[in-house]
């Protein structure tokens, strides 16, 4: 017999994030442990280097709730994503970065209204971006305003990777069949009922960010290129300007014949094959970033490779052991029955199960 799913899932990317998760097990065991329901925490390891691995397998000796999805090599935070949120159990999924930029607290909120205003898509909104840069704001903002104008005004402005999806809404992600989908276009074209929860962005709590200028920029190119043909009509507009411009130089030419005004001269060629080859080199580039789309496509290769999952074989936790468990890292949890001291999780032993994850 199939054994139920918890109430609650929450996905937690991480790449490198040993020095945050002290902090993050802290903040995010007090908020679902007060919610008195049966929850999991999926934890996906991208690959990590550091100590963070060691540091998972360490925690799911005293929280039984938590779920380590390891992938074989780092893939990406947004692969990492799509692995969490495809294989969580809970009849809700919620997905939240590492870093604590987005309060956990939110999540008791974005859950309420999911199920009061019975929702299957919640975005969590950022109220302002004043923790951020200049510069990062108005990136941001631009990015944001090309996403609702290529793909529509469903698309939330100042929403990132921090929202709630209902059962439903998970299961019509397995469906497509994207391998590797930009999750903040795709979840809102999917058409479920949606709603918006506001809170403040906080700065990372601890370590480095894992999204540079490089990353974020690939993420703005595999946004447009993965759900829009707008840049390829683009290039078709600029090739037709560019054959009205050469076409009006002709007639300018032709004219300045007849009238004996030819003076041979170097600028106005330079200046003609300088704009026909630079209009050539852009519709190549945008030509070729969607040949090099379909040539992915056509090889297969999946986004990611899940080397281990801590669930595999087990059941969901019940709620009855979250009372049970130590919310700051103390003693190891005592079983719901009563009896002596429980087993740590997967075998007892955090050396043996850090081997396994590595």
């Amino acid at each position: 017999m199939t054994q139920p799913g918890p109430a609650l899932s929450v996905v937690v990317p991480m790449f490198n994030e040993e020095s945050v998760l002290p902090l993050l097990v802290e903040r995010l065991r007090g908020v679902l442990d007060g919610l008195d329901e049966a929850y999991e925490v999926v934890a996906v390891d991208d690959g990590s280097t550091d100590g963070t691995a060691v540091a998972l397998a360490g925690v799911r000796t005293y929280w039984p709730q938590l779920r380590v999805l390891r992938l074989r090599r780092n893939s990406g935070h947004q692969a990492a994503l799509i692995a969490g949120v495809l294989r969580a159990r809970g009849d809700y999924v919620v997905s939240l970065d590492a870093d604590l930029q987005d309060p956990p607290e939110t999540i008791v909120e974005m859950l309420g209204a999911a199920r009061v205003r019975h929702l299957d898509i919640v975005y969590g909104v950022r109220a302002d971006r004043r923790t951020d840069t200049f510069f990062k704001r108005w990136t941001a903002g631009l990015y944001y305003r090309l996403m609702r104008r290529l793909v529509g005004k469903q698309v939330p402005a100042q929403a990132g990777d921090f929202r709630l999806l209902s059962r439903a809404a998970v299961e019509a992600l397995r469906e497509l069949p994207e391998r590797s989908p930009v999750l903040r276009l795709v979840v809102p074209w999917l058409g479920f009922p949606s709603g918006e929860v506001t809170y403040l962005r906080d700065e990372r709590a601890a370590g480095r960010t894992k999204y540079p200028m490089s990353r974020m920029v690939g993420l703005a190119a595999d946004s447009v290129t993965s759900f829009s043909a707008a840049p390829l009509r683009f290039a078709t507009w600029l090739g037709l300007a560019g054959v009205a411009v050469c076409g009006l130089l002709v007639v300018v030419a032709v004219v300045a014949y007849f009238f004996g005004a030819t003076v041979s001269g170097w600028p106005s060629l330079y200046v003609a094959v300088l704009f026909l080859g630079a209009v050539q080199l852009l519709c190549l580039g945008l030509l070729g970033e969607y040949v090099a789309r379909i040539y992915t496509a056509v090889q297969g290769r999946p986004a990611y490779f899940v080397a281990t999952d801590t669930a595999d074989g087990e059941p969901p936790v019940p709620p009855a052991a979250h009372a049970a468990a130590p919310v700051n890292g103390g003693a190891p949890a005592a079983p719901a029955n009563g009896g002596g001291p429980a087993a740590p999780a997967n075998g007892g032993d955090p050396a043996a199960l850090a081997d396994t994850l590595r």
